[in-house]
This record gives C-alpha cells, sequence and structure tokens, in this order.
C-alpha cells in the first residue's frame, strides 16, 4: 500500500508539473494575444509583452513543452516583437538572432499548419526590424549597410513590394548596379503600383552596369508593355541614340506605323526621335566649332582651314530637323490640336532660323547684301514657324516652353513689343512651371 501511494503521489507531481508548463505556454499566448490587440499603444502593449516574454522562457526550458510546434512559434512572434521595439542595437540583435532561430525551427515542427498567423506575424517583426535598421543606415549615407538590412528584410518577406524597393534604391546608392537590376526586375513581377517608374530607371541601371543590351531590352520590353506611356518613349529614344541604335529604333516605329497606320503617337515619336537626333549633332557641332576657334590663325596669303566635320554635322542637323518636321505634320494630320507635336513642330522650323540669325550678326558690316540675304532667308523661316507656335500657345497658354519659343520668334523679327508681352505672361507662370 506505501509503495502504490508514493507512485500515485509522484505520478501525481509529474501531472502537476506539466500542467503548469503547459499553463505558461497558455500564459504567454494570451499576454502575447493582448499585446498584440493594444500594440497601436506601446504603453498598454509593452506590460503584456513582458509578461509573455517570461512566461515563453518558462515554457521553453521545460522539456515537455520546449520542442513543441505552439512554443517555438510563440517565442518567434515573442521575440520578434521585443527586437522591433529594442532600443539597445545590441540586446535588438540578440533577440533578433533568438527570433530568427525559433521561426525557423516554428516552420520546420508545423507540419499541420496550426501556427501560421504566429510564424507570418514573426516574420513580419522580423522584417519590420530590418527595414529599421536599413533606413537607419540609409540616412546616415551607409548605403552597402543599408542594403544588407533591407536585403535580409527581402528575403524574410521575399513577396514584399517596400522590402524589395528598399533593397533596389540602397543597391543603386551603393554602386551595386548587379543587386539593384534584381530587385528592380522583381519588382516589376509583382502587384506595385509604380512599374512604369521601374521600368524608366532599369536602363540607366544596365547602362551604369555596361550592359547596353540590357539596357535596350529592358526598355523596348517596357514600351511593348506600355506602348501609349510618352515617358517610356522617350526614355527608349534617349537609351537607343546614347548606343548608337538610333536607325534601328526609326525602323521599329515605323514598323509599328505599318500596323497601325493612324496612330498619332506613332509619327510623334518618330518626329522626336529626329529632332533628338539633329539636337545631338547640333551639340557635336558646337564643340567642334569651338575647337576651331581655337586652332592658330591662317598664315597670311592662305585661306583658313574649315574642319569638314562643321559642314557635315550642320546637314546632319538640319536634314534630321526636317524629316523630324515631316513626322511631326503627320501626327497634326490625324489630330490637328495634338499639342505635342504642334510644339514640337513649330521649335524644329524655328531652330534652324535662329542659328541662321546668330551667324548673320557675325558678318561684317561692310557686307550689306550678304547680311541681307541672310536675314530675308531668316524672316522666311520664322514666317514658317509662326502659325505653330501661335498656336501652341493657344493650345497651352501656361506652357513655358510654348511661350519661350514665341518670344524668340518676335525677337527674331525685332518685334520688341511683342516679345515684351510674352516675356510677362513667363514671368506670370507658377515657380514651377517657369
Amino acid at each position: 500500500m506505501k509503495i502504490k501511494l508514493l507512485l500515485a503521489t509522484l505520478f501525481g507531481l509529474i501531472t502537476v508539473t506539466a500542467f503548469a508548463q503547459k499553463g505558461e505556454l497558455n500564459s504567454a499566448k494570451e499576454e502575447y494575444d493582448t499585446y498584440d490587440k493594444l500594440r497601436m499603444s506601446l504603453r498598454l502593449a509593452t506590460p503584456h509583452l513582458v509578461t509573455a516574454k517570461t512566461a515563453i522562457d518558462k515554457a521553453s526550458t521545460n522539456e515537455k513543452t520546449a520542442s513543441m510546434p505552439l512554443t517555438l512559434a510563440l517565442k518567434a512572434a515573442i521575440y520578434a516583437s521585443i527586437t522591433v521595439h529594442d532600443s539597445i542595437p545590441a540586446a535588438a540583435a540578440t533577440e533578433y538572432t533568438t527570433a530568427q532561430e525559433a521561426l525557423r525551427k516554428g516552420r520546420d515542427l508545423d507540419t499541420k499548419k496550426e501556427n501560421t498567423t504566429l510564424l507570418e506575424h514573426a516574420s513580419r517583426e522580423l522584417a519590420q526590424y530590418q527595414l529599421n535598421k536599413g533606413v537607419v543606415e540609409f540616412q546616415s549615407k551607409k548605403y552597402a549597410d543599408a542594403y544588407n538590412s533591407f536585403d535580409a528584410a527581402r528575403q524574410i518577406v521575399p513577396e514584399d513590394t517596400t522590402a524589395i524597393l528598399n533593397t533596389a534604391i540602397a543597391a543603386t546608392n551603393a554602386a551595386n548596379y548587379t543587386a539593384a537590376i534584381s530587385n528592380y526586375n522583381k519588382l516589376a513581377t509583382t502587384n506595385y503600383s509604380g512599374k512604369i517608374g521601374v521600368y524608366s530607371i532599369l536602363p540607366s541601371l544596365y547602362m551604369a552596369n555596361k550592359d547596353t543590351a540590357g539596357a535596350i531590352k529592358s526598355i523596348g520590353d517596357a514600351v511593348t508593355k506600355y506602348p501609349t506611356n510618352a515617358e517610356l518613349r522617350k526614355t527608349e529614344i534617349v537609351i537607343n541614340l546614347q548606343t548608337g541604335q538610333q536607325s534601328n529604333l526609326i525602323a521599329k516605329i515605323e514598323s509599328a506605323i505599318k500596323n497601325d497606320p493612324e496612330n498619332k503617337n506613332l509619327y510623334y515619336y518618330e518626329g522626336l526621335t529626329y529632332s533628338q537626333i539633329a539636337e545631338g549633332a547640333g551639340k557635336q557641332l558646337v564643340k567642334v566649332q569651338k575647337a576651331a576657334a581655337k586652332a592658330p590663325p591662317a598664315k597670311p596669303g592662305t585661306k583658313p582651314v574649315v574642319d569638314p566635320q562643321i559642314a557635315k554635322l550642320e546637314q546632319a542637323k538640319y536634314e534630321n530637323f526636317s524629316e523630324a518636321a515631316e513626322e511631326y505634320k503627320k501626327a497634326l494630320a490625324i489630330d490637328a490640336n495634338y499639342f505635342e507635336a504642334v510644339l514640337n513642330l513649330g521649335y524644329v522650323i524655328i531652330a534652324p532660323a535662329i542659328d541662321t540669325y546668330n551667324a548673320a550678326q557675325q558678318i561684317p558690316v561692310s557686307q550689306v547684301k550678304a547680311y541681307n540675304d541672310a536675314m530675308a532667308k531668316v524672316n522666311a523661316q520664322f514666317d514658317l514657324a509662326k502659325p505653330y507656335l501661335l498656336k501652341a500657345v493657344e493650345l497651352n497658354p501656361k506652357s513655358p516652353d510654348a511661350l519661350t519659343n514665341l518670344k524668340s520668334y518676335y525677337l527674331g523679327k525685332k518685334d520688341t513689343a511683342n516679345a515684351n508681352d510674352i516675356q510677362k505672361k513667363i514671368d506670370a507662370l507658377p515657380a514651377k512651371a517657369n
């Protein structure tokens, strides 16, 4: 009888101890649930988180409950939440490691998916810790460290668009272009609302990474996805011009026109391409002319040597302006009120006239006929541009570009009164538009 009584007492002690440890587990769950409900007010929530930690620590040290899936899931969630709120970096790092290990084990043991909510909560908290850490590092211009923190958050919540975006931005600032490209490409596959912005950024990253083919493919794919987006089209033009692929771009646009001949935007983009080629030739022309001006003067009795590049670049500039004008006119044949086409058409017509006007001012006073002939040409060219310059202002009277182009016309025609009137309108525009 004594032996039976002793065994019964011993069994009772074991049972009470097991229940006690399960009681700690239940207490940890209840306290953490309360913390989660009150988390918007840390003053009210924190005591419950502290109590939950005390309870889960006890449950984690008992062999009966230490390996239970719920214990590990709770430990991961509790320590992850503590990590986010701990203001001492060293302590937070230790708590992060504890939570991370519990999360790993908890996922492995949760075969019945009974603790999914707790485990997901722990993941979000750990990711938030890394995001917060990354923000501080980024603000301190520690871009490589920020990238590592944001990337750690991204690995925890791989589909979270904020984590992916922050990782991409930090990688860009750290000049880690390969990582930036990878993350922006990943972001483009998610439900992120700013995908057009992503596609606009990617080509420049490929270029910075010395991957010309990648840049061209990236912007080409973007335009295919968003064929009506003006900014992407402009980026495509710039990238193709930078990489010497303008002929391929024109062929691509013309192919699109064959399939959609009534699409005014395609004619506009082809015109814009020719405009950009002309502008590029103009910039190169200025460099060559400056270099020629610094050259030693010709010896007496000899003709000055003219750099053949000057004539070649001048021809390229004006021929491409002319091609651009034809494409803009095609766009306007479809929509006479297409503002961008009207604006650019006026510009490509007046730009060569302004060049001729400036050149005429350098003609010696003694060469009256040469000056008059040049100015007659200028006036004729200015008059060709006038209808489009006026139309652009009519369509958008608040456009600084349209007003500036019209002012240039009046200055070229020596109409000071109207030029001053336009300047007043420019001055009256909001600062941002100016």
